[in-house]
């Protein structure tokens, strides 16, 4: 099932903002889940709701596999540049949209000490990091990668899925060679063939994510993918689905019944 559930950030001054709440109605009560907290979450479950009309299915997907997991995704802020404002965790000038101001710490500050415990004290949750991961794609793919190595005391697992990396690179290597990364940490990341408009700026992103996997590899577990043909849409992320369930080890929960 879905939930909707009206909530503010106190981190930013109040902002009301809407939760999209998957459960799986097949658990029998009471059953412990992983939680895995999303970004864009109206993209996550249905085509009416999704920006484009399209959305990532997950809600089909895991009432279909039935794993133990539930979903907190969390909508966007969807006036003006607010989206690209709270989902960056760094200030930066975009040619197309101007100067960013980077409320993304913020964010992350009230999913940590907000959100996180409210869920896991309203629901039967995994509150440990082995069975909490955080998620996105572009803006809300930088913001699962900046929680892997910001919070991977809080977060074992990551989906960054697109990642916009394009103005925040230095500050994207200063922190990750600055802070301590939990050494069983694992990053899903991937992009498609088709995201960029040209062939040179296809091999600067390249090169940007293969230096960020370089860069984490060492001290974490990265699962990098390309996957040919596929663009920048929810169209082609939620091809993605079967994929980083498996390499996360979404596959193999199972559900623990009684007796």
């Amino acid at each position: 099932m879905i939930i909707k559930q009206h909530i503010k950030i106190s981190t930013l001054h109040n902002r009301p903002r809407t939760l999209h709440i998957y459960l799986p109605s097949h658990l029998p009560k009471n059953n412990r889940l992983s939680v895995i907290y999303m970004f864009d979450g109206h993209n996550l479950f249905d085509d009416e709701e999704a920006t484009y009309g399209t959305c990532w299915g997950l809600k089909d997907y895991f009432d279909a596999k039935k794993y133990p997991v539930m979903i907190v995704g969390i909508e966007c802020n969807h006036e003006g540049n607010k989206r690209l404002e709270e989902f960056s965790p760094y200030s930066f000038d975009d040619p197309d949209y101007g100067e960013i101001n980077a409320e993304g710490k913020k964010i992350m500050e009230w999913i940590v000490k907000d959100l996180k415990p409210y869920i896991d004290g309203k629901y039967p949750t995994y509150a440990d990091r082995y069975h909490t991961a955080i998620g996105g794609s572009s803006m809300g793919g930088l913001m699962a990668l900046y929680a892997a190595y910001a919070y991977s005391h809080i977060f074992s697992k990551a989906l960054c899925l697109s990642p916009y990396v394009y103005h925040v690179m230095d500050d994207i290597v200063k922190d990750i060679k600055n802070v301590s990364l939990n050494n069983d940490t694992e990053l899903y990341i991937s992009y498609g063939s088709e995201e960029c408009a040209t062939i040179d700026e296809f091999v600067d992103y390249t090169a940007k994510l293969m230096r960020i996997e370089r860069l984490i590899n060492n001290r974490a577990k990265v699962y990098m993918h390309l996957f040919p043909g596929h663009d920048h849409s929810e169209g082609s992320w939620a091809l993605e689905t079967n994929v980083w369930v498996k390499e996360l080890g979404y596959s193999k929960l199972k559900i623990k019944r009684k007796g």
